[in-house]
């Protein structure tokens, strides 16, 4: 997996009966602007009107869930969106909430353990796993679908090494994945609109009040320079590994707004909120390297190894391609920011996965107010 490092910004009147008055509906905003449009159609395979139906659906499941969330009460074994039904499906231990969770809007389907139990169990495997990790071990999230940890082993890589690691984490899945190891997506000084720390690049994630978010990876002391050179700011706080979040001061006459910016492949895109997006919903990343993408939400809280006893825990994981310059960079549904991009493995021309670290961590760890519009 590779962390990805990037920058960021008539005249007449006509007398008509009442009960003939007849007003048609105005057509709905779009949620998503030409540019956005064009790259979601190209990456999922879509029409337009297709495209902009599944945003409506995928944004009523997100705005469902936390009441859905609340319905299922003790007995909520975690969340997903369907595509096929286009609806929000709540996992639920017992049947005792089910009618309550159908009155939200949302479908309920069966599931063994709680998702406070899974994530009690998630968080066992992390202690048991400790620092020293196979490289063939990609990482390991909790699985709300079938109750269980699943840990990923790169296909043609298990040895005796992997199984023993295996035998001391008790009981989880074993799921065989891609042979390329997860790696940070950093670059080396290169053009395009980046922030600089050293020689490094990275993208900046979302513009909060005071200055950004970004990758923790980044960088973690000194002067951020700004995509034209001069003096930005400077990190405030940094957490990586672990975590992978950051988040940078600015001033040097440098100020924030609420977009996420399209590189010139699409239009600059308004940030209204950070609702969490579920697994299975639309998710679009932009990095200055490899700019606009989109994909799919795949797992949340998935531990993801980077080697050399580099962990990240609680990443969230997508089939959204990134390349070396992307790190730091934004995860947007519609307009609602989802999380700044770590690392991943592959790139934009043979396809791969990244993860991202969810930015409502990021603005709760340092109380920090997220800028929008």
């Amino acid at each position: 997996m590779k962390v990805l490092l990037a920058a960021v910004l008539a005249t007449g009147v006509l007398t008509v009966p009442t009960q003939a008055l007849a007003v048609p509906p105005e057509p709905p905003e779009p949620l998503a602007v030409a540019g956005q449009s064009a790259a979601m159609q190209r990456d999922f395979g879509l029409t337009e009107q297709q495209m902009q139906d599944r945003l409506r659906a995928e944004t009523s499941a997100a705005t469902l869930l936390p009441a859905a969330q609340k319905a299922a009460g003790a007995t909520f074994g975690g969340a997903w969106y369907d595509a096929s039904s286009q609806k929000l499906v709540v996992g639920l231990v017992g049947q005792t909430r089910a009618a309550a969770v159908r009155a939200t809007g949302a479908q309920v389907t069966g599931v063994p353990v709680t998702s406070k139990a899974l994530d009690q169990r998630k968080a066992a495997v992390d202690k048991l796993a400790g620092k020293s990790v196979p490289a063939a071990v990609s990482g390991w999230a909790a699985d709300p679908k079938t109750g269980t940890v699943v840990v990923n082993v790169q296909a043609g890589k298990r040895s005796q090494a992997v199984d023993a690691f295996l035998a001391k984490l008790g009981k989880v899945t074993v799921r065989e994945v891609a042979a390329q190891a997860p790696r940070t997506f950093a670059a080396g000084t290169v053009g395009g609109d980046p922030y600089y720390v050293s020689n490094i690049r990275c993208s900046i994630g979302f513009s909060v009040y005071g200055g950004y978010v970004t990758a923790g990876h980044c960088g973690r002391s000194g002067i951020v320079r700004g995509w034209d050179g001069s003096d930005q700011g400077s990190f405030q706080g940094w957490s990586f590994p672990g975590n992978d979040y950051a988040w940078v001061a600015t001033g040097y006459g440098w100020w924030t707004v609420p977009v996420v910016l399209g590189w010139g492949q699409v239009s600059d895109q308004l940030v209204r909120g950070s609702a969490e997006a579920p697994i299975g919903a639309s998710v679009c990343r932009s990095g200055s390297t490899s700019h606009w993408h989109c994909g799919t939400i795949l797992a949340k809280n998935e531990t993801v190894n980077y080697g050399n006893g580099q962990l990240f825990y609680g990443a969230t994981k997508t089939n959204v391609c990134a390349e070396g310059g992307d790190s730091g960079g934004s995860f947007i549904t519609g307009d609602q920011a989802q999380g700044v991009t770590s690392g991943g493995w592959g790139n934009c021309s043979s396809g791969g996965e990244t993860w991202f670290q969810p930015v409502n961590e990021i603005l709760q760890a340092y109380h920090l107010t997220l800028h929008t519009a």
